[in-house]
């Protein structure tokens, strides 16, 4: 009997609290089996949320008279009873907590859940005097404050999120939750040009002389230290009584251009990157399985870039003007500096070329179709070495015969310029590619006059030119 009765008492408690929850009435005595009823008589269910800053107050007019007050924590907010029906209620710190008032019957009359939190009305006020245009909500959250809204762009979320950070004082309370309207989208026209003009100058003479009959002879062979090799093989030799003299000379120029125009786009604050060139190998280890016989070895090969590269960061601004992070850089394969390996038992040796690398990376703010340009940027590098017998290279004049000269000059140019600009989608019938219109020639006109494809007009008339004001040729034509 006794099990049943708490198994009743259960129920009924459970009731109870489900009834209080839902706001059902409460049950009576006949309802429970005769059990004391227990009654919730103040809860957060019919509570009413008041935001409050610190220091800040808030006066409540009651419909009854008060006679009882319930403050959970008075450390974060404090009650005044000023009258029989008005309350004040005063934010302490920051925290959370609840009050509860009561009449002479214990019946509750009101009940408010209480959010301390700082006090914003000076972020609001910054806020609004400075983005007078801007809709955006500041809410407390704990010690942080959160921003909503919206905002036209991306630099003026950033221009609240700092002004936020700086009257808080601290940028990690501040979380941003603003929606940017319109995220515009940058493309960015890039030219990179590079003239490289390289000369190298040899001349050096080789005397030897000596016979069976005499003990004594001599050998000059003078090297060019500067390139570290000779580059022509072409020699005169002259030889009269034994002595035998061979001139070496070559002069060689060249010119290297590198030209890359590419375009890129990017959404405002998002960062795009571009490469046109290559890669090579480069020997990263060997592995190899000694559990075989003979051992299994296997080579590791790492590869890198090489060519011209761009990465960019395009950030739009008020009125059009972007502020844009530009890094470019041109590299190349070379041969000074290379590396020679030797690999056991291959016959032949591995050579790793070096890279020659320019590069520049700047922060600059530009309006829309102005354009950048990154110049200055050259680079002389002379190098000059003389090799001989040491005195007899110091005579004049004959002094030539013993000894040789070698010369280098490098001369290097680098221009970069940048052009942004704000664009929006477009259609696809306003595109164009390379190969629109092109037709391949007819058998004779390839077999007699050796064209490769045929001058395109307008597609749906081959009588009429495409542009009814434009005389000449036009269209797609291969040279």
């Amino acid at each position: 009997m006794a099990k049943h009765r708490s198994i009743r008492a259960g129920l009924t408690m459970a009731l109870l609290a489900a009834a209080a929850l839902t706001g059902a009435a409460p049950l009576h005595a006949a309802d429970t089996g005769g059990v004391p009823v227990v009654q919730v008589a103040a809860s957060e269910a019919t509570s009413r949320f008041i935001p409050l800053g610190i220091g800040k107050s808030v006066a409540i007019d009651l419909p009854a008279d008060i006679k009882d007050v319930l403050v959970a924590d008075p450390t974060v907010a404090n009650a005044v009873v000023r009258t029989a029906r008005r309350v004040y209620m005063i934010g302490v710190k920051v925290g959370q907590t609840n009050i509860f008032f009561f009449d002479a019957n214990g019946k509750q009359i009101a009940g408010f859940d209480i959010a301390v939190t700082r006090d914003l009305n000076g972020v609001r006020a910054a806020l609004k005097q400075a983005m007078p245009d801007a809709t955006i909500r500041i809410e407390g959250v704990g010690d942080g404050i959160m921003l909503t809204g919206s905002a036209a762009n991306a630099a003026e979320s950033q221009q609240a999120f700092d002004l936020a950070s700086r009257l808080v004082g601290d940028g990690t309370k501040v979380v941003n939750g603003i929606t940017v309207r319109g995220r515009d989208q940058v493309m960015l026209k890039v030219t990179v040009a590079e003239v490289r003009r390289d000369v190298i100058k040899q001349l050096g003479v080789d005397l030897s002389a000596g016979t069976s009959s005499n003990p004594v002879s001599f050998n000059t062979q003078n090297a060019f230290s500067a390139v570290g090799q000779t580059l022509s093989e072409t020699a005169f030799g002259v030889s009269y009584k034994g002595v035998t003299a061979t001139l070496r000379a070559m002069d060689r120029a060249g010119v290297l251009r590198t030209l890359a125009e590419p375009n890129l786009t990017a959404i405002s604050g998002e960062t795009a990157s571009f490469v046109a060139g290559g890669e090579f190998p480069i020997p990263n280890g060997l592995s190899c399985d000694t559990t075989k016989s003979p051992p299994v070895c296997q080579s590791q090969v790492d590869f890198k870039k090489f060519g011209v590269g761009l990465v960019f960061t395009p950030v739009v601004l008020s009125e059009g003007r972007i502020s844009l992070k530009v890094m470019t850089e041109v590299s190349d394969l070379s041969t000074d500096n290379a590396l020679t390996l030797t690999v056991p038992g291959a016959t032949q040796s591995l050579t790793i070329p070096s890279i020659t690398t320019r590069r520049a990376e700047t922060t600059v703010e530009i309006p829309s179709g102005g354009s950048l340009t990154l110049a200055g940027m050259i680079q002389e590098k002379t190098k000059q070495q003389i090799n001989g017998v040491p005195g007899l290279m110091q005579v004049p004049i004959l002094g030539a015969l013993f000894r040789s000269r070698d010369y280098i000059n490098n001369q290097t140019e680098l221009v970069v310029i940048v052009t942004p600009y704000i664009v929006r989608a477009v259609a696809q019938k306003q595109l164009s590619r390379p190969d629109d219109g092109f037709a391949d020639p007819s058998d004779p006109s390839t077999a007699l006059l050796g064209r490769l494809n045929r001058i395109y007009g307008d597609p749906g008339n081959t009588n009429k030119p495409a542009a009814a004001d434009y005389h000449g040729k036009y269209g797609f034509i291969l040279d």
